[in-house]
């Protein structure tokens, strides 16, 4: 368990030397791949949190040396620093393909061994490992970049947030360490901030979120994030997901209710700006049904908004978390079962047309979370049963994302055991994911621009470049880190199966012809052996079935014949 440590962090920042304020002084930022309920900061994302601290020690006059967590795991050898500034933590654990956040024993082994005045920032700062508190001096329990600020210019110790003029300097003075990030050019995503806190602030929000805790929402203005990407994709960032925001459909929405009217003006003008920077992602997070739900004649001019402007594959991420009225109410959760319902069908409405990379324009996707107040055996039932409704309404999801509550608010007393979470878990992945993901996406799908990222044993594993990128299998080698579109052949629980898309049948391996559309290990090395092909009467010939032949031609490409004269098994 952890605890808090919020005397000894208000000690250390008493005790300020000179050289902290002095000019020249040297600046250690760790991306610890930091992973919070609304913003993403494990690769390929970049969090805004890291280049705001990065903007605000040199708003100070540091120099600033940025790594990540993956450099430091090479030899553990820390850059000396008069100040070192830590970012970690994962307030929402998760399956991460495209790296790894720091552990929890990686956090206290950086503060033990990082030189000069060390800073803790990020959801590890919410609670510190008992008898370890020695391991950092300063904890940022609101805002790390506007501590690590304040440290070098010998302010007072103060927890805040930073003020709007901050916010837009330091994440434009700290915009090029995306040139030091892993991902960096491709498939990086830079996560930017439209604002901070939530419109439920008062009555505190829903039980287990940190949002509400940073109080009523301060929204940045339209021009400054669109400067803000201008200034990243003059660096070479192509991809962007507005995140790190409780309801996008909230942004500068208008009224004190914890439902307030949406502003589709100021949302427009956020995303027509954003659009015309010739980007290549543009993808949203978080929504409330609640608001959607309330609001649907605004709403559904912010969803055409999106749709218009954002690129396909985009997923709306509504919080439910329980269709348990119980649960709701002991929870104060977002929303009830009927106001999801509702705004399922809105975006399904506005978005289900497929777009150009393959996916849908924009679906919603919903989080459940198990364990919480409230919850019996009979919680799940419930919530099978409201997932059933929506398939039985021909509603899609891209995303059903199911997790245990994390207790970093305050501890939860569920009556249900973990073996019915785990059974009706597998009840939605096998009855509701699986079925759904063949509707949405049958054989024969094309996906474009997809980045390989992972091999096991012989296959391999890639995504499209966007929020909750669909996993795609490859049953054969392909080189790693490079983009192919792709092809649809078969589905697993939650990813495809697919072939590159076109296939060159004279030269891919058996593997490829053999993952083919009804083509089993005897056909794939009949059309080995009869290579190469020109077109589709050789084709038709090759396999002696033209229906087969005929029904293959759109997946394959056939490179010139002297390309592969004399090509043999």
């Amino acid at each position: 368990m952890w605890r808090s440590s919020h005397s000894q962090a208000a000690a250390a920042l008493n005790t300020i030397t000179p050289l902290l304020a002095a000019s020249m002084t040297r600046v250690l930022v760790i991306d610890g791949y930091i992973d919070e309920p609304a913003c993403l900061g494990v690769p390929p994302y970049m969090s805004p949190l890291v280049r705001a601290a990065v903007g605000a020690a040199r708003d100070a006059g540091a120099i600033v040396d940025l790594v990540n967590i993956d450099e430091i795991r090479k030899t553990w050898k820390l850059p000396r620093a008069d100040v070192t500034l830590l970012l970690g933590g994962c307030a929402v654990p998760g399956r991460y393909l495209g790296g790894m956040p720091a552990s929890d024993r990686e956090v206290m082994r950086i503060g033990a061994s990082a030189s000069g005045v060390r800073v803790l920032g990020g959801p590890a700062s919410l609670e510190v490992r008992a008898g370890e508190e020695e391991a950092f001096e300063h904890v940022a329990e609101k805002d790390p970049a506007a501590m690590l600020y304040d440290i070098l210019i010998g302010r007072p110790e103060k927890q805040r947030w930073r003020d709007l003029d901050e916010w837009n300097r330091w994440l434009l003075r700290g915009a090029d360490s995306v040139l030091k990030h892993p991902d960096y050019p491709q498939p990086l995503i830079a996560e930017v901030e439209t604002y901070r806190g939530c419109v439920r602030y008062r009555s505190g929000g829903c039980s287990f979120c940190i949002e509400p805790l940073k109080k009523k929402p301060v929204f940045r203005e339209p021009e400054d994030i669109v400067e803000e990407v201008r200034k990243l994709r003059e660096l070479g960032v192509t991809n962007f997901r507005l995140g790190a925001q409780t309801c996008f459909i909230s942004y500068k929405a208008k009224g004190n209710s914890e439902t307030p009217t949406p502003d589709p003006e100021a949302i427009e003008s956020l995303l027509s700006g954003i659009s015309r920077l010739g980007i290549e992602v543009l993808h949203l997070d978080n929504a409330n049904p609640a608001v959607i739900a309330s609001h649907p004649e605004e709403s559904g001019k912010v969803l055409q908004s999106i749709v218009r402007h954002c690129t396909s594959g985009n997923v709306l991420a509504l919080g439910m978390e329980s269709a348990d009225p119980q649960v709701v109410e002991a929870n104060n959760l977002n929303a009830t079962a009927d106001q999801v319902m509702e705004a399922v069908r809105l975006i399904n409405e506005a978005g289900k047309e497929r777009g150009p990379t393959g996916l849908p324009r924009l679906l919603p996707g919903i989080n459940l979370i198990a364990g919480l107040d409230g919850e019996t055996p009979g919680t799940f039932d419930l919530n099978l049963k409201f997932l059933r409704e929506l398939r039985s309404k021909g509603y899609w999801l891209r995303r059903i994302n199911i997790r245990q509550v994390m207790p970093i608010r305050r501890e939860f007393e569920s009556g249900a055991s973990h073996s019915a979470f785990v059974r009706f878990k597998n009840e939605v992945r096998e009855e509701i994911d699986n079925p759904m993901l063949r509707e949405i996406l049958p054989i024969g799908t094309e996906l474009t621009k997809v980045f390989l990222e992972l091999r096991e044993g012989k296959r391999t594993f890639g995504r499209q470049v966007g929020t909750y990128p669909l996993l795609v299998g490859f049953n054969y080698p392909l080189p790693l880190r490079e983009f192919v579109d792709a092809k649809i052949v078969d589905w697993g629980q939650r990813s495809v199966t697919a072939v590159e898309f076109p296939l060159d049948i004279n030269s891919r391996p058996l593997a490829a012809l053999e993952s083919l559309p009804s083509i089993g290990k005897k056909r794939a090395v009949r059309l080995l052996r009869n290579r190469p092909y020109a077109g589709l009467e050789d084709l038709k010939r090759g396999l002696d079935d033209p229906t087969l032949a005929s029904g293959l031609y759109e997946y394959l490409s056939f490179a010139p014949r002297s390309l592969h004269a004399g090509q043999g098994i």
